[in-house]
């Protein structure tokens, strides 16, 4: 079905659902809201026009008239996103939900939070503070807003002990479509009560629904927390050592590998200094516990491990501030290698052969004469490789010879490395525009026809979030 412009009578009436200075039309103010935080700005495209509503009765008023018309609308929470997914590829409307910015109820009794879609992560961690209780889903990028967290089923460095977004929703406020709303769930902890539509709507990048609205499972707050930076000499030692610690009985928070050039990039970037300057690849944990002493014991546990499997040294981060410097520099690492990338892949295998797809990694690299920066979350399987068209050394970017158009083959090879082991096209940064074209090749015919099929039930007139997610 073919998707319709705007005229002046439909922005007319946008005006009277938001009002006139909620609804962006002026050329100059559209451009920020034709993009995210993905590095290429091919991708880039302006909407007709932004309307930000302030209520899910006003989304559902906008969804009617755009169903009736046929006009594209594309749902927008903090755009920290990776993959395109709110890049309004068809133009019509983006639906900023950033006026929806409400903490509506924080239940001490339930272990459970309201909110409203369009509020940031920080803005809720804030809301939460000295409840006693803890939101462990940490993405990364605190300006993500809520509903697009939700969206996107984020998952973190925290996913390892505590899972992803998915695991902490528990009802959700949607518009369709066609306008109506929807509740669904509440302040439950389980339900067999049907299909799971909740799950459904849980990281379909704005293509099923819209979401107004999310309740969220909170837990108490651990007593105490501690970062371990550890270097080994290589990558692939580095990752070989992490079935010992899984396997030893300890659920760390978080188990990230790191390679130390990239970590140099984004100290430079930040002006500020990792823990340590050895090796080539770091293992770095977040433990957390109810007291001190339990941490240590378990920080022990880890140096023990560790320096069994060839580690250089263990260092502890055991102040906030240490902490927080740690975990700047490893979460602002894809921006300190921002402007001078091609793509970020985002594949994740079974955790067991995660050294296997570092290997073939690092093959590729060899043999292209690239930098693949590597990283990732060690213990869930999820590796990030920057595809760079430029090498760092200390402070100095050098330009790589023909590293777009090596891009492809690379993309491509690493793809089939990730599906030879049994990996997916993405772990958490979601499909959008970027990812779009690989879907076919890593699920089979069955699943993409099921998915088409919901797209059909939800959403027949295909008017939300076009283009993304599902090739044509």
């Amino acid at each position: 079905m073919r998707l319709k412009k705007l005229d002046d009578d439909i922005i007319k009436r946008l005006k009277d659902i938001s009002g006139d200075t909620n609804v962006i039309t002026d050329e100059g103010l559209l451009e920020p809201y034709s993009h995210d935080e993905y590095a290429e700005i091919q991708i880039r495209r302006v909407p007709e026009a932004v309307v930000r509503p302030e209520t899910a009765i006003e989304v559902s008023e906008i969804l009617k008239l755009a169903s009736q018309y046929k006009i594209p609308v594309t749902p927008r929470g903090g755009a920290t996103g990776l993959c395109g997914g709110c890049v309004p590829v068809h133009g019509g409307i983006v639906l900023s939900l950033e006026r929806m910015n409400r903490v509506i109820e924080i239940d001490t009794t339930n272990l459970m939070a309201v909110c409203e879609a369009g509020v940031t992560l920080s803005e809720f961690y804030k809301a939460i503070t000295n409840t006693g209780l803890f939101f462990p889903p940490h993405p990364g990028d605190e300006g993500a807003q809520i509903g697009g967290l939700v969206s996107t089923n984020a998952g973190g460095a925290r996913a390892v002990k505590y899972g992803v977004i998915r695991n902490y929703v528990r009802g959700l406020e949607v518009v369709l479509a066609d306008g109506r709303i929807v509740n669904m769930g509440g302040k439950l902890m389980k339900s067999s009560t049907g299909y799971s539509l909740i799950n459904l709507l849980i990281g379909s990048e704005g293509t099923l629904g819209v979401i107004t609205k999310v309740t969220l499972n909170l837990m108490p707050a651990a007593s105490a927390m501690f970062t371990l930076v550890v270097p080994f000499a290589s990558i692939g030692q580095a990752i070989k050592t992490v079935p010992h610690i899984l396997t030893g009985g300890i659920i760390p928070m978080a188990l990230e590998f790191v390679d130390r050039k990239a970590l140099k990039v984004s100290e430079h970037y930040l002006n500020r200094k990792w823990p340590c300057d050895e090796g080539e690849a770091h293992l770095m944990f977040i433990i957390d516990a109810d007291t001190k002493d339990e941490l240590v014991e378990l920080s022990l546990k880890i140096s023990e491990i560790c320096m069994k499997n060839g580690a250089i040294d263990v260092f502890v981060a055991d102040e906030n501030e240490k902490q927080k410097n740690v975990l700047e520099i490893r979460s602002l690492m894809y921006e300190a290698m921002r402007e001078h990338m091609v793509d970020l892949l985002d594949i994740c295998v079974p955790r067991a052969s995660i050294d296997k797809f570092v290997n073939a990694v690092r093959e590729v690299e060899e043999k292209e004469k690239v930098w693949l920066p590597t990283y990732g979350h060690a213990a869930d399987g999820n590796v990030h490789v920057h595809l760079m068209k430029a090498y760092w050394d200390g402070g100095v970017w050098t330009e790589i010879p023909d590293a777009i158009e090596k891009a492809h083959a690379i993309r491509d090879a690493l793809h089939e490395e990730g599906k030879r082991l049994s990996g997916l096209v993405s772990g958490e940064h979601g499909i959008g525009i970027v990812k779009k074209p690989y879907m076919e090749s890593f699920l089979d015919s069955v699943q993409l026809e099921l998915m088409r099929g919901i797209k059909k039930i939800f959403d027949p007139a295909g008017i939300l979030n076009p283009g993304k997610v599902l090739p044509e």
